[in-house]
């Protein structure tokens, strides 16, 4: 047996054992504050060239979006003044 499989058969009894184990309170709490840690470490932070183009590509979905709303919002409008037409003032 070589160091890594010690070393993973530790890590993986250890994680088991806190699944088996019954937690209180505040040690569940403790656990999830591990855990969000250790999920922000996992986080990369975009270079600056990519947070540009992913700005760009969500501003111009929003703007083809509003387009087809505005655009289906006017046919629907008409399409409504010709059904029922204006009421007379």
């Amino acid at each position: 047996m070589d160091q890594d499989e010690v070393r993973g058969d530790v890590v993986a009894a250890g994680s088991y054992a806190l699944r088996d184990k019954k937690l209180g309170f505040f040690g569940r709490i403790a656990l999830f504050f591990r855990q969000v840690i250790s999920e922000l470490r996992k986080v990369v932070t975009p270079t600056r060239k990519e947070l540009v183009k992913f700005t760009l590509v969500v501003l111009v979905f929003v703007l083809i979006v509003m387009g087809l709303v505005y655009g289906l919002d006017t046919v629907f409008g008409y399409g409504t003044h010709f059904v029922f037409g204006v009421p007379d003032s």
